[in-house]
């Protein structure tokens, strides 16, 4: 696991070598690699629970305005 760094690194430059030569299968093989890599390490394993409250935040803001409901701001007057 201590050259996890440099797979993300060449997995990376895959994906953009491929988009560079118009190849975007190839592009998104190593782009999807290259997430599973980060995900694996210590850093990437946080990444899902930002995602979902970040997206649980944006349901929240956004729910409001959809349902017709309170508004949350009070922007009127």
């Amino acid at each position: 696991m201590d050259s996890v760094g440099g797979l993300i690194f060449f997995a990376a430059l895959g994906s953009y070598i491929c988009a560079k030569a118009r190849v975007p299968g190839g592009a998104v093989v190593f782009a999807l690699i290259a997430a599973v890599l980060f995900l694996s390490t210590p850093v990437g394993a946080h990444v899902p629970g930002l995602m979902s409250s970040f997206m649980n935040a944006i349901d929240q803001a956004s729910s409001p305005a959809l349902t017709g409901g309170d508004k949350a701001g009070g922007g009127e007057g």
